[in-house]
């Protein structure tokens, strides 16, 4: 019985059956928004930061929000294991039982983000020749970028409600802003993305910090990050509101997507989690998803993946110790995905999205 799944596009598919994996077939590497989710995934990250990738030679492009971006922030340090478990556990042993305010949660954030990057990680991501980062944060437009709470709710609203009808109303209400270390590299597949009006903004050491804090600034949970250096003043937000879990054509893929997920389909936008019938597919013929599988998180404690009401339904110790175990469990899956690489049933174990 497995606990990871392997699920692959139409394209990717193909290739994979006829050809086998190898880590030189991906191109891209994606890590999507969701919180504490991505602690149901850490012993899989961990595989392919520390071994998949290690001897990596040819560019890999990295795409992230949230805390998707914080993970592939550690992958394009020279010591990306080691800035992983710095990154696991300032989040995990975050605390917030008093219940503190936007401005506050803010606060106690930023000393995370500085712990991700460490004293040289702002440089090493910017100046890393083979992991070509990109992060992707959200401008607020008209209501949403105004400071008071009951304007960002209504404007939150708004959003919500035009985005049933179409996912292009996001832009009236957000800016998609896509920070990238690539961004005089013509070979980016991010470069020319269509499907919501995008601003490409360079990704620098002067920058890192704000913008690695700007992808994982929940609307309401947290106060808006207020300017970046190279994009100016406004109002700047969580990168999953328009990308929750990326679902647009790529300009240039010259190979496949690998995207270790937490789960087994996409969410396009933040707006879409309650729309049952806005999942991605189309875009993704040549990604491969590896996720895990019912077994596996049915065995996690409280048979769930860890999650962002965790805050709230359980005190810190209680929440700390289900978290460090969902990592320790996580293992599991990067020896899983090894014993298929290394398996002559490969082929057999891939299902289609």
């Amino acid at each position: 019985m497995t606990s990871i799944r392997l699920i692959a596009g139409e394209e990717a598919y193909r290739q994979i059956s006829e050809q086998g994996l190898c880590s030189e077939m991906f191109s891209q590497i994606f890590a999507a928004s969701g919180g504490p989710k991505w602690l149901g995934i850490a012993g899989l990250d961990k595989y392919l930061f520390g071994e998949f990738f290690k001897a990596r030679q040819k560019p890999l492009h990295s795409l992230g929000t949230s805390s998707g971006a914080w993970r592939l922030a550690c992958l394009a340090q020279q010591s990306p294991l080691l800035a992983y478990e710095r990154l696991e556990t300032l989040y995990i042993n975050q605390r917030y039982d008093d219940k503190p305010t936007p401005q506050e949660i803010s606060q106690r954030v930023k000393p995370l983000i500085r712990g991700i990057l460490g004293a040289t990680g702002a440089k090493e991501i910017a100046t890393n020749p083979i992991i070509r980062s990109h992060f992707i944060v959200c401008q607020g437009r008209h209501l949403n970028q105004l400071p008071q709470r009951w304007v960002q709710m209504a404007g939150l609203m708004l959003a919500a409600a035009t985005n049933v009808m179409s996912r292009r109303t996001l832009a009236w209400h957000f800016e998609r802003k896509l920070f990238s270390t690539a961004l005089l590299s013509a070979a980016s597949p991010f470069e020319d993305l269509t499907d919501l009006p995008t601003q490409s903004v360079a990704l620098n050491p002067t920058n890192m910090d704000q913008v690695l804090l700007a992808t994982g600034t929940i609307p309401l949970i947290l106060e808006p990050v207020l300017e970046i250096k190279g994009l100016g003043k406004g109002a700047f937000y969580d990168g999953g509101i328009t990308d929750y879990h990326f679902d647009f054509p790529l300009s240039q893929p010259k190979g496949l997507t690998i995207y270790p997920h937490f789960y087994p389909d996409i969410t396009p936008g933040w707006f879409d989690k309650s729309l049952s019938w806005r999942r991605g597919k189309l875009n993704h013929s040549r990604t491969l998803i590896l996720a895990p599988s019912n077994d596996f998180i049915a065995q996690l404690p409280y048979g769930k993946i860890p999650d962002r009401a965790d805050f709230s339904k359980m005190d810190s110790d209680q929440r700390i110790t289900y978290w460090n175990k969902a990592v320790a469990l996580s293992a599991r899956l990067a020896e899983d995905f090894d014993q298929i690489l290394n398996s002559s049933q490969l082929a057999h174990k891939i299902e289609k999205l």
